[in-house]
């Protein structure tokens, strides 16, 4: 049974944001752990982190992903 995004725990969605600012975990590795999909966990990063936060990740994890066949 999948959880909604509003189910997990304070750790878990703690230890996800942080798998997600991490550029050595892909969404791949977030997904086995919690079953997010890549869109879910950039809903949970949007509602958890400042928008100026949220952004400047996004413009990173896109940045370096046009550069990297597998960065995330």
């Amino acid at each position: 049974m999948k959880m909604s995004l509003t189910e997990f725990p304070d750790e878990h969605v703690s230890a996800i944001i942080e798998m997600a600012l991490s550029d050595h975990v892909s969404f791949a590795d977030i997904k086995l752990e919690y079953g997010l999909s890549e869109a879910e966990v950039k809903a949970l990063m949007r509602e958890n982190l400042r928008a100026g936060s949220y952004r400047a990740w996004r413009k990173r994890v896109r940045k370096f992903s046009d550069r990297r066949e597998n960065y995330k």
